[in-house]
């Protein structure tokens, strides 16, 4: 099974200096490197205060050109929000810098800020992300594209850039409702389910997906992804006490954000207290007891788990302790899984 690891929004505004923050997290990056994650997962927004984030295009492209062979997934672009012929010539591009490195993980977002500043409604969320998913493809793929949809249009293009990985880069499709659970098995796509849903709940929606995938046409895929919160320490009991603060403050910014949609078992699982979001969705304790959960999701049939490792206000010291344990004490074990 192989590992990710998960930058997400998570540094607040104001409590580190913007240069700052980029040296840090290129310093996560290198430390999490050597520690033998297999894959550097880096999230997408606009506009996402309290927070301060980095957009992901070059971001990547910049950790490309250090040393190593981890991969570099976007996870995930919010692809509603985006042009689909700008989105597939940055991919093609950035595809090359990373000789083949790249995976592109895609999702629909969940806040009606970000659709309000790009011009486009919730409501269009899921047709557009469809639609721009399938003009994306055929502008790797074909020479010459005409494409009349509802919401973009081309007319006799040429493709100037096309992808380093034939025929393009590994798709992961983000999904956290069961909606989005059928459109993700209606394309065919590989799942990737996000940090929200519970164990019970994500067993049920990979039933869903097969079901979906099936009733397509489509065979299920070989890899399933999943990213989850994460904290490992000498027992559950410190890692729960050194994680409450960041994810007490994470989980109230998003909840306020709406990041639990209007999906009401979502709601109730992000919204409720933190022992239950510890008991349902969170891997937490010993690196035993994370490895054992790990291994849970890997007899769900998934083949990657994206960790995030750090959280609101932790100093940098304690992140890097923590991706040094991880990769002493659980990334051998879940590999061997």
């Amino acid at each position: 099974m192989e590992v990710g690891y998960q930058v997400g929004q998570v540094v607040i505004r104001d409590t580190v200096d913007l240069q700052q923050q980029w040296l840090d997290q290129l310093e996560q990056f290198r430390w999490a490197r050597d520690a033998g994650f297999d894959t550097y997962c880096w999230a997408h927004h606009y506009l996402i205060d309290p927070f301060q984030h980095f957009q992901p295009f070059p971001v990547l492209a910049r950790l490309a050109a250090e040393p190593g062979n981890m991969k570099l997934a976007t996870s995930v672009l919010l692809l509603p929000l985006l042009n689909p012929v700008d989105v597939a010539e940055q991919v093609a591009t950035l595809d090359h810098i990373c000789q083949g490195r790249l995976i592109l993980g895609l999702g629909l977002g969940y806040r009606p800020e970000e659709c309000e500043a790009f011009g486009t409604r919730m409501s269009q969320r899921g047709e557009r992300h469809t639609e721009a998913l399938e003009l994306m493809i055929k502008l790797w793929t074909q020479d010459e594209v005409t494409h009349h949809g509802r919401y973009f249009h081309v007319t006799g293009a040429r493709p100037t850039a096309r992808p380093y990985q034939q025929p393009y880069p590994k798709l992961w499709l983000a999904a956290m409702s069961d909606p989005a659970v059928r459109r993700v098995g209606r394309e065919g796509h590989i799942l990737f389910v996000g940090p929200a849903q519970p164990f019970e709940m994500i067993r049920r929606q990979i039933d869903l997906y097969h079901e979906t995938l099936a009733d397509n046409g489509h065979p299920i895929p070989q890899e399933k992804v999943i990213v989850r919160e994460f904290f490992c320490s000498r027992n559950r009991d410190e890692a729960l006490e050194r994680a409450r603060l960041g994810f007490e403050r994470k989980y109230a910014e998003y909840a306020a954000h709406g990041f639990q949609g209007t999906d009401p078992e979502l709601a109730d699982k992000i919204t409720g207290d933190l022992e239950t979001l510890m008991d349902d969705t969170f891997i937490v304790g010993s690196p035993e007891e994370c490895v054992e959960q790990i291994a849970a999701y890997r007899d769900l049939g998934f083949t990657q788990i994206s960790l995030r490792l750090f959280y609101p206000e932790t100093p940098q010291r304690d992140v890097l302790e923590h991706i040094e344990l991880v990769g002493r004490e659980v990334l051998p074990a879940v590999h061997r899984l």
